[in-house]
């Protein structure tokens, strides 16, 4: 009989901890956090890196045109100088962009119908096509200006089907385009 006792209590220790077993739940947060923890973070950064190139996109927009106006109202050294333009330029935007890897161009153009806009890039490598175009002249009054400053911003959280605007060399293109009449200041 005490062989028959021993395995009746083992079969019911068994028995106990395979229900005990079946109940714990310790681990399965874990398991379930290790499932849907890095879609949850892979999306939260998507998320912030959306919301900073759109900061950084206003950034831009807002710098070219409070510069245009230096322009515009036809203030010396930034009718005549791409370095000063650019320096101003550069100066608005919160240290947020590579000045170096910013491209601008300031140019004129016969009138408003006039106005092309070309890509800057190559949309299958994202080389830039376009440099920065330096002045060409001194800018008088009463003509029709077309400024654009293109930068390529980085893009860190890429997940696939959800990276739309991206060059061909996974950052996105940000761009800011200006087409204003100087005043009649010559």
């Amino acid at each position: 009989m005490g062989t028959i006792d021993t395995v009746k209590k083992t079969k019911g220790r068994t028995k106990t901890l395979a229900r005990r077993f079946g109940r714990s739940e310790r681990g399965a947060t874990l398991v379930e956090f290790a499932i849907v923890g890095p879609i949850f973070f892979a999306l939260v950064g998507a998320t912030m890196e959306t919301a900073l190139a759109f900061f950084a996109g206003y950034a831009l927009d807002a710098a070219v045109i409070d510069t245009s106006r230096l322009i515009r109202t036809g203030q010396e050294p930034y009718i005549s100088s791409a370095d000063d333009y650019r320096a101003a330029l550069c100066g608005r935007l919160y240290g947020i962009f590579d000045c170096n890897e910013l491209r601008v161009s300031v140019s004129t153009i016969g009138n408003f119908a006039a106005f092309d806009m070309s890509s800057p890039i190559d949309q299958e490598t994202g080389a830039w096509t376009m440099e920065n175009a330096p002045y060409s002249r001194h800018i008088d009054g009463d003509e029709t200006v077309v400024i654009e400053a293109y930068y390529k911003w980085p893009s860190v959280v890429n997940i696939p089907g959800l990276a739309a605007g991206l060059t061909g060399d996974g950052k996105r293109l940000l761009a800011a385009t200006h087409v204003f009449k100087t005043e009649p200041y010559s």
